[in-house]
């Protein structure tokens, strides 16, 4: 195991507005780096699998309007046509898998969307056979959060909260999702992933690491915001890839921008913590 902390590009392309993309993918570096560990952001530049970008290549995701986001069933077409891709929480981790990093730092995962028949996550199925770990403050609020942790169970996704005995909700600390696994320290996550590796168990460590509270937003008032914005997105017709990222810009402008900064904090929170876990396996090389 290295220092190396996996960084997804979506938040870039896709998740964040501009310019304050490029300065938070900027910090999310530094977070990593101020830990210990060594930050890798991934995406695909002109067909090319870019395993670490450099400040032109993260301009280019921030400043483009034509860049695809892909998951992992979608990262050959991008490489096969020359494309520039950022890469959803599946993709990096599929990548980060390929060149040898254990660590991947995220904002949230990918679930089971609300009141739609089928809409499930790339995600939840590259987290079931994909050996890393996965730091994330939990899921979005937007998702169907008790459907997420029955389909992360029944795929065997290991789900652990990180000094929390309850499963965050993206901008949220608290919730009503009882957790029935808990670590205090980097090392106890380190040696969960070692035993996995030892007894060949396949898939990832989901580490449930709540944003800070000086940035959680109420469960009571995310929920009433997650309502109206479903709403709207059911009235303008918008689903598929183009749904969370419709939903978090909604949730921005209804909350006037809390759910924007708080997004900003729990990314900043999770590079310093996979900096911190990486930095502890760096050590034992």
């Amino acid at each position: 195991m290295d220092r190396r902390v996996a960084l997804e590009s979506t938040v870039i392309a896709h998740g964040l507005p501009f310019p304050r993309n490029i300065e938070i993918a900027a910090e999310m570096e530094r977070e990593v780096q101020e830990k210990g560990g060594i930050p890798k952001t991934i995406a695909i530049i002109n067909g090319r699998i870019s395993v670490g970008l450099s400040p032109e290549e993260i301009s280019l995701l921030g400043r483009s309007e034509n860049v695809m986001k892909v998951g992992t069933a979608e990262i050959a077409y991008a490489t096969a046509l020359k494309k520039n891709a950022a890469t959803t929480v599946s993709a990096t981790m599929a990548i980060a898998k390929m060149n040898g990093i254990s660590v991947f730092s995220t904002g949230g995962i990918g679930g089971v969307h609300r009141d739609i028949d089928w809409d499930v996550s790339q995600d939840i199925i590259e987290l079931s056979k994909t050996d890393i770990v996965v730091i994330s403050a939990g899921v979005k609020s937007i998702l169907d959060v008790q459907k997420t942790l029955e389909f992360l169970e029944t795929f065997q996704v290991t789900v652990v909260g990180y000094k929390t005995d309850y499963f965050p909700l993206f901008h949220c600390k608290d919730s009503p999702y009882r957790l029935n696994l808990r670590v205090d320290s980097p090392e106890e996550v380190e040696a969960i992933l070692k035993e996995k590796r030892r007894l060949g168990l396949s898939g990832g460590i989901l580490l449930a690491n709540p944003i800070p509270a000086t940035s959680s937003i109420e469960f009571e008032t995310l929920e009433s915001l997650v309502s109206k914005a479903i709403t709207i997105a059911k009235r303008d017709n918008v689903s598929g890839k183009a749904l969370t990222p419709y939903l978090l810009e909604k949730l921005s402008s209804l909350s006037e921008g809390r759910t924007l900064e708080a997004n900003i904090a729990l990314l900043k929170n999770n590079a310093a913590l996979g900096g911190e876990i990486a930095s502890r396996m760096g050590r034992e090389r």
